[in-house]
């Protein structure tokens, strides 16, 4: 897992041409983009456009996937974000491969990690995360995740 400011993005970039392209993409991103899939590079690089309302973290699960890494960007509001590895999650719905997504019960130990505006956090495939959890209070937050195929 990495959490960084989309200020700094040019230190991930030579982890792959597929992640310079989807940062590529965030830096051009304009917030009047409505929500859904958009087509970066095919099924190799997406991005997904979401407008959320943060919930409290016990009514949220962690997420894994096996096919692509996630770089969660938030546009505007306040998220938090928990990882712990993959291999620590009791598995509650199995993985799915056509969703690329397995659902998991909270680990014994996890961390927080709190995501304003231009900052991202990426997920690889072995990074467990439950997004979408509120930071105090309940807020709208604009994000963009982007699907890297690894």
């Amino acid at each position: 897992m990495i959490f960084d400011l989309l200020a700094h993005q040019a230190l991930y970039r030579s982890l792959s041409p597929r992640f310079a392209a989807g940062f590529d993409w965030l830096l051009r991103f304009d917030p009047s983009t409505p929500d859904g899939r958009i087509a970066i590079q095919g099924d190799d690089v997406f991005a997904l456009v979401q407008t959320i309302t943060t919930g409290p973290a016990a009514e949220k699960r962690f997420e894994s996937h096996v096919k692509y890494a996630d770089i969660q960007c938030v546009i505007s509001g306040t998220e938090l974000m928990q990882f712990a590895p993959r291999s620590s999650l009791p598995v509650l719905e199995p993985y799915d491969l056509s969703r690329d997504i397995a659902f998991h019960a909270d680990p014994s130990v996890s961390s927080d990690v709190i995501c304003g505006p231009g900052s991202f956090a990426l997920f690889f495939p072995h990074d467990g995360h439950k997004p979408c959890c509120l930071a105090g209070t309940s807020q709208r937050v604009q994000k963009a995740v982007i699907k890297v195929r690894v």
